[in-house]
């Protein structure tokens, strides 16, 4: 059993017995779990969790399935249309609406009911669509700019604030021989995360949505704005080089190994600094810097959720393990430093002492006024994400073609929206 959780298991039943009684239910038959929870310390908390709650139901047998969690964003139809499991992990949102609206995911409105999804609440609004729940959220992460801290003191450099300090200081990194960032946009999302920021900052919260939304054409000129402040990075030899052949891990040795000086990231990524021999007096995190004083900073903080297909067999079981994924000493247990290294979504849990945690819960909370985005390729719909991206990471790679690229994001907004 993972280190995680020795010793917590009756902690852990006794709690969750107090926060609705699911632990007191007498579960039976098969419970199947597929997680796309592959990298190491993911993987390690979701064994922890089906072990411990297996443990809390001898009578039950947990099948717990970890797939990849790149091939999982394309497996995931296939897997609730035919012999579907009987909880998955997915993303709350937008990411949620094509599996509900084709009926492969379950309403759960009933468990929000439960007095213990209380201390859930500020997250309902994510996991809720045509008025109904239909997945319970497990954890939620800031992103931001990570970084070499001893490379910054070498350099004289401090964090910056502002987008010209931010464009200073990576002169002087380039100057140095080295990347201001390292980047992997093979799988293409970390691009959107790079856009997300940059046009947020540009342009604002509100703006970003809209265009999330359709609202907006591609080809307007405060888009256009944002292309050209990416741009201003682009030129100065910002980002590695041939960051489309990396995936995001391939990309991290290039900071290990102090090639780059820092990676625009979501917290999850610290274990693999650390684990990469990173310590922690080496790295360091700041918010990414102001663009435009007059917009107020939004951040990206995604929600990783679990659901219950529609074709579940053990559904009792299912509910049971929703609620004991979301009470509050099971939240402590899987988001602190030495697990997920995230922010628990139950307002009763206790947020880690790590010093990344507690810097993206303070940001969070106290410095990110302009609103919170789940992400690009969940604020987006599935298609016009994709497209998206795919352009996103072109513009990196070859930013003379921001015309044919923006044309090609304008057709394909008119065809999803309609």
């Amino acid at each position: 059993m993972s280190k995680i959780f020795k010793g917590t298991i009756a902690a852990l039943s006794a709690a969750t017995i107090l926060a609705g009684g699911a632990s007191a239910q007498s579960l039976s038959g098969d419970l199947r779990i597929v997680s796309d929870m592959s990298n190491p310390a993911p993987r390690a908390v979701m064994e922890g969790l089906a072990a411990d709650f297996g443990a809390m139901h001898p009578d039950l047998n947990v099948e717990l399935e970890i797939v990849d969690r790149e091939a999982w964003k394309t497996q995931i139809r296939n897997a609730l249309t035919a012999n579907a499991p009987d909880v998955v992990n997915w993303y709350a949102a937008t990411r949620m609406t094509p599996y509900v609206d084709a009926g492969l995911f379950m309403d759960i409105s009933d468990l929000w009911e439960d007095p213990a999804m209380a201390d859930l609440a500020s997250t309902k609004g994510a996991m809720t669509l045509n008025g109904a729940q239909w997945g319970v959220p497990y954890t939620y992460y800031q992103w931001g700019v990570y970084y070499r801290k001893d490379i910054f003191e070498e350099l004289g450099l401090s964090e910056p604030a502002t987008w010209d300090e931010e464009i200073a200081n990576c002169q002087v990194i380039v100057d140095s021989g080295r990347a201001c960032y390292t980047i992997g946009s093979k799988y293409l999302w970390t691009a959107g995360g790079w856009f997300d920021y940059i046009n947020s900052r540009t342009n604002g919260y509100d703006f970003h949505i809209q265009l999330a939304n359709g609202e907006v054409e591609w080809t307007d000129d405060r888009v256009r704005e944002t292309f050209a402040n990416w741009r201003t990075l682009i030129d100065m030899g910002a980002f590695i080089e041939d960051h489309q052949a990396y995936s995001w891990q391939e990309a991290l040795p290039f900071m290990v190994d102090g090639e780059a000086a820092s990676y625009l990231m979501g917290n999850f990524a610290v274990a693999a600094m650390r684990d990469g021999g990173l310590t922690d007096e080496q790295l360091d995190f700041y918010q990414f810097p102001q663009i435009n004083p007059d917009v107020a900073p939004a951040e990206d903080a995604p929600t990783d959720t679990f659901h219950i297909p529609s074709g579940a067999q053990n559904v009792e079981a299912a509910k049971a393990f929703l609620l004991y994924v979301t009470s509050p000493d099971v939240q402590s247990a899987i988001n602190g430093g030495d697990a997920l290294g995230q922010l628990p979504v139950n307002a009763a849990a206790a947020v880690s002492d790590d010093k990344f945690i507690q810097e993206g819960f303070e940001m969070l909370s106290n410095n990110a006024s302009g609103g919170i985005m789940q992400f690009f390729d969940r604020d987006f719909p599935a298609e016009m994400a994709s497209v998206g991206m795919e352009g996103l990471q072109e513009f990196m790679v070859f930013p003379d073609n921001l015309d044919d690229i923006l044309e090609r994001l304008e057709d394909t907004r008119q065809r999803v929206y309609q």
